[in-house]
């Protein structure tokens, strides 16, 4: 097997913002591993909340070679290597391996690709003008997610709700401490919120449960829930998890998550990063087997050079083309949201 890796700039619609960073563009590293003719395509978006870039992504590979030629001996291939980078390689190998099938991921994986999940829209941090801008450029989409942490918290959603009557999920990406995110959770309440991702600084799941029995707001993690080893310990602290193939390691890192969270009855949503459609569509892959879906990255993308997942008002369509089902744009063709 032959593998490159590239990087990739995505410039955004808007700058994006959550409480502790802002891009006008994202970066990827886009993996295209070939064996026997075919090409598997692979992505992954590191982020340096965990240490990770694609700077670091392409020095592993460049002193690490592949382990095997064997494109189905992924125990050998996937070991030992840092979750951002595995996580390229292991969607490129399930895009080869089904290429090789002639068989799309979500029939390889036995599922059903009617029961997909709709994902959610995500609003970034922005003025309260801007956010209502936002909103009205998402038109009726069903269900979106606000990020907050910026001190205008119950105000913002108070101004959204006034607004929008569809699913409003809230995230604060570690913004809050623990008695703010009672305080302004149970402001929130009023507004029928479905549940609040990362309240608090990853590392203290009993603040969580502290935070839980005091608010009627569900509570669901993300920077805390990074792999199927940090699951046990948020049993009884949250209701549920939030699932990215990148922080966990790729597709197989992200199954033994999802049924590690039902083991201990907890709820699954399936997140991304900012990213092409490539990783989303690897994700979406999965989706069938979750409650919740945060696969926009291809909303808040100006230009995806790749086409894969669709969208029907938010519901998630796979591709029924062998692999992943993502392919590359020709030249004229345009970006649809929907």
């Amino acid at each position: 097997m032959e593998l490159r890796i590239d990087e990739l700039s995505l410039p955004l619609v808007h700058q994006f913002t959550i409480a502790r960073e802002s891009e006008s563009v994202a970066r990827s590293a886009v993996f295209r591993l070939r064996c026997d003719g075919f090409e598997g395509l692979g992505e992954t978006a590191p982020s340096a909340r965990y240490d990770e870039s694609v700077a670091s992504v392409r020095a592993y590979f460049a002193t690490h070679p592949l382990a095997s030629d064997d494109p189905f001996a992924h125990e050998t291939l996937l070991r030992n290597i840092p979750p951002a980078a595995r996580c390229g390689l292991d969607v490129a190998l399930h895009d080869l391996i089904g290429k090789l099938l002639n068989r799309p991921l979500w029939q390889l994986l036995g599922l059903d690709p009617k029961g997909t999940p709709t994902t959610s829209f995500t609003i970034g941090l922005a003025s309260i003008e801007e956010t209502v801008e936002k909103l009205a450029e998402i038109g009726s989409h069903p269900i979106i997610k606000v990020k907050l942490g910026a001190g205008d918290d119950v105000e913002r959603i108070a101004t959204i709700r006034e607004r929008y009557a569809g699913t409003i999920r809230v995230d604060a990406n570690e913004a809050w401490l623990p008695e703010q995110a009672v305080a302004t959770l149970c402001e929130l309440e009023r507004f029928d919120i479905e549940f609040c991702e990362q309240p608090i600084p990853a590392g203290t799941p009993e603040a969580l449960r502290w935070i839980r029995e005091r608010v009627g707001v569900p509570l669901v993690t993300d920077e805390d829930s990074q792999t199927a080893e940090d699951l046990p310990a948020l049993a009884g602290c949250v209701d549920g998890v939030n699932v990215k193939l990148v922080k966990c390691g790729g597709v197989r890192a992200a199954l033994a998550m999802i049924h590690t969270a039902r083991a201990l009855g907890l709820k699954i949503m399936l997140g991304c990063m900012v990213e092409s459609a490539i990783l989303a569509t690897a994700a979406a892959q999965l989706s069938p087997l979750v409650d919740w879906a945060d696969i926009d990255g291809p909303f808040l993308t100006a230009h995806d050079p790749f086409t894969g997942v669709s969208y029907d008002h938010g519901k998630l369509e796979l591709p029924d083309a062998p692999g992943l089902g993502v392919r590359e744009r020709t030249g004229g063709e345009t970006v649809v949201r929907t």
